[in-house]
């Protein structure tokens, strides 16, 4: 049987994925890993209580696009990101990932200073070799780091800068994945359409 959370759920996931496949500005923001739209519910404790995207989201015929079907334990990733970041503050259940290089990164300080929200940073050089070597324990690291950067509290946007081997990504954060969608569409047309 279904409870009514997981109905709910899968349909703010489908409704936020068929609103993202309709932003052709956000496919310039999908990173060489692909981006992921995440969902936990309001009692996750572990990645298999976090909807995702199975396969995650590409780009086909110029627009973003949903490569599987939504369920649970799709990723593991931005679930465990999710994960982390709710034991500081409960409220944020969905989170998507984006591209970030320099220009961008300078753009989205402003765009979140004129929006009043927090704009963190992770700094992949300051973690810890026993910490990058340790299965797992990057992800908590990375969580402290965000909130660290902004005085104790979850940022709405936060990026990482890059590490060996791995690709440096935004993250956007909210109560819900249509929320997520709205917000980081709008900041795709705002910063492609700006020149």
């Amino acid at each position: 049987m279904t409870d009514d959370e997981t109905i709910e759920m899968y349909g703010r996931m489908y409704f936020a994925l068929q609103n993202l496949e309709k932003c052709s500005e956000f496919t310039s923001l999908i990173p060489e890993v692909r981006t992921n739209l995440v969902y936990a519910r309001s009692s996750a404790r572990d990645t298999d209580d976090v909807l995702a995207v199975d396969g995650r989201i590409t780009v086909v015929n110029g627009m973003p696009h949903a490569s599987g079907d939504v369920k649970f334990a799709a990723s593991s990733h931005m679930a465990r990101l999710m994960l982390e970041l709710r034991k500081v503050d409960p409220s944020y259940r969905a989170g998507i990932d984006f591209a970030n290089d320099p220009e961008l990164v300078s753009w989205l300080e402003d765009y979140c200073r004129e929006n009043k929200w927090l704009f963190g940073l992770i700094d992949r050089s300051r973690e810890p070799d026993e910490i990058k070597q340790a299965e797992g324990m990057s992800m908590p690291w990375k969580v402290q780091e965000a909130v660290r950067s902004v005085d104790g509290q979850v940022p709405k946007i936060f990026y990482e800068t890059g590490a060996v081997g791995k690709e440096p990504v935004s993250v956007l954060v909210g109560s819900d994945p249509l929320e997520v969608v709205d917000q980081v569409c709008e900041i795709a047309r705002a910063y492609y359409g700006r020149k």
